[in-house]
């Protein structure tokens, strides 16, 4: 389904910066610090004037916040020049050795500038380090402090110092058994990428110690200690809050500040605009490259159809396959495919040639999914086979990792970062396992058998379609149901649904009445219910890279665009 229309809105100039394009730049310093003419507080009092409130906000805050603003963006005269006119600080001097010592690993100062003052009434700033309001757990500060520091010595292969952390800082402060126990674990660890996949961290030079810096400075009251790029957050919280209420949503670039956001209904792609026969029989699922530019539909025919994008000439054929094809998996940089066919047999293609590159040995009972690796260099099969219902290959179709699991398995998905595989066993029980360590994570119990799984590009949400006609969203760090979507029909049979759309703000699904139903992710509602095909819709999803473009299949053999 097609919108034959250009994004609406104001595009985002190729100079603007915005807070999700540059992770929210994090300046050591958080603005200009100059030592304060109030002994205990972070801010002098602003110039005189005559409007105390600014548009209902207090003048201060909005002040504080240009300071740091300005600073970050590397205008330093021009947050000097606020200071010195409004005579307002944006912060302590003690508050800023403090932020430098957490960012440069100097654990002992950071400590001591958090805890060198007796607690107080209130969060103000003593003479000789950060005073702590009253109710703020001393032990889990220190604790995440001490963590960090534990973490990056193992990250330096300095086990032996890591150890000593462990027993003698550490220890001492939790009675939690099972929390020591996970951090002993990590000693164990035979790599630095091992070490990060386990204890869900990115490292000294990632983004670690921000967050660390960020999680600590929620005990301090934000007017002493402005939390880092606080306007820059604030203005992403308006966009994104303009995003989540657009209904009809297909602006991919982030919205302006200068006007408030909304797109027209009319660009959404509604209409059928062609319509593809060359597959034979039913299709039961399409999937486009991730560049956008192919669209692959498979089915109970014995080949794969590959068209090109936006002519729809059909530009490959995957033949070779008995009984249908079940599923398939583009490779990251969309080179290769891997078929996944009834007739057990998991096939390796080169997306470009439609050269086989490898069949692998045959499994006991027909492939259901598969799952590149982020970086493309291996891939993991799932099968109906109870023996070997998950298996890892490499390029080569070498078998580098059985997963010795006795489930089987109907369908496969991988989150983008590598971080989560999910599992749907042939009854009602979903598996997640670490898909870097391969190991499990926890299981979750449907009570309705679960039909497709699929996880959201940003790899936080898990979406479950299910025989019930409910579909629901899944917070995988939480395991908590944030989204029941209801409104299409679903059956014994495999119905898929996908994320999709502008910044994946949808959610689509095929249905056993043949039509097909868009939610809007974040509202649950129902954006649109279009016919599809007869007598059934087994699939839909969006065009990763153009949100006016929508493909669906059906029992009809028909592909719609």
């Amino acid at each position: 389904m097609l919108a034959d229309a250009e994004s609406n809105g104001s595009s985002a100039s190729p100079s603007r910066q915005s807070a999700s394009d540059t992770h929210i730049q994090t300046s050591t310093s958080n603005g200009i610090h100059k030592t304060p003419t109030a002994p205990k507080g972070s801010t002098s009092p602003l110039a005189p004037s005559d409007k105390p409130l600014y548009f209902g906000h207090n003048r201060e805050e909005v002040t504080r916040l240009l300071i740091q603003t300005l600073a970050d963006m590397g205008f330093e005269e021009a947050a000097e020049s606020v200071r010195r006119e409004s005579g307002c600080e944006l912060e302590n001097p003690t508050v800023a050795a403090f932020r430098n010592s957490v960012l440069r690993g100097a654990w002992e100062d950071a400590e001591d500038l958090l805890f060198g003052a007796v607690a107080g009434d209130d969060s103000t700033l003593g003479g000789n380090g950060l005073v702590l309001g009253r109710g703020t757990d001393k032990t889990a500060l220190l604790f995440l402090i001490r963590r960090q520091k534990f973490l990056e010595l193992l990250e330096r292969k300095e086990t032996t110092q890591a150890l000593v952390t462990l027993r003698t800082e550490l220890a001492p402060l939790y009675q939690n058994s099972e929390k020591l126990h996970f951090l002993s674990g990590l000693l164990m660890c035979d790599s630095t990428e091992d070490l990060k996949a386990q204890a869900d961290w990115d490292g000294a030079q990632g983004r670690s110690r921000h967050a660390l810096l960020t999680e600590l400075s929620n005990c301090i009251s934000p007017s002493v200690m402005l939390p880092e790029n606080r306007l820059a957050v604030l203005l992403q919280k308006v966009k994104q809050s303009q995003v989540d209420s657009c209904l009809w949503h297909t602006q991919s670039a982030s919205p302006s500040l200068y006007s408030d956001h909304s797109c027209d209904r009319n660009q959404f792609p509604t209409v059928i605009a062609l319509q593809l026969n060359d597959q034979k029989g039913e299709v039961w699922g399409v999937q486009f490259s991730h560049d956008g530019n192919r669209l692959a539909a498979f089915g109970n025919d014995d080949a794969v159809t590959i068209w090109g994008v936006p002519f729809f000439n059909v530009v490959r054929t995957l033949g070779d396959h008995n009984e249908g094809v079940a599923n398939l998996s583009w490779s990251p940089d969309d080179s290769m495919i891997v078929t996944c066919a009834l007739d057990k047999y998991a096939r390796l293609w080169n997306a470009e040639t439609g050269e086989l590159l490898k069949k692998l040995d045959r499994f006991g009972e027909p492939i259901t999914g598969c799952v590149w690796a982020p970086d493309g260099r291996s891939f993991t099969v799932s099968s109906l086979d109870k023996k070997h219902s998950i298996r890892t290959y490499n390029l080569d179709g070498v078998l580098v990792h059985d997963w010795g699991k006795s489930h089987r398995v109907q369908d496969l998905c991988g989150s983008r970062d590598g971080r989560w595989m999910v599992a749907v066993d042939d009854h009602q029980t979903i598996h997640v396992y670490n898909g870097i360590t391969r190991s499990p994570e926890f299981e979750m119990q449907m009570k309705v058998r679960p039909t497709s799984v699929s996880i959201s590009e940003d790899s936080s949400l898990l979406l479950v379609n299910k025989q019930d006609s409910e579909a629901q969203l899944i917070e995988l760090a939480t395991r908590s149901v944030s989204q029941k979507l209801l409104g299409h029909t679903s059956g014994k049979y495999l119905i898929r649904s996908a994320f999709g759309g502008a910044n994946e703000s949808f959610v689509l699904s095929g249905s056993e009445d043949g039509n097909i139903l868009i939610w809007h992710k974040n509202t649950g509602a129902v954006v649109e219910r279009l016919p599809g095909h007869a007598p059934r819709a087994n699939a839909v999803v969006f065009n990763p890279t153009n949100p006016f473009m929508i493909a669906s299949c059906g029992d009809d053999g028909l592909v719609n665009m």
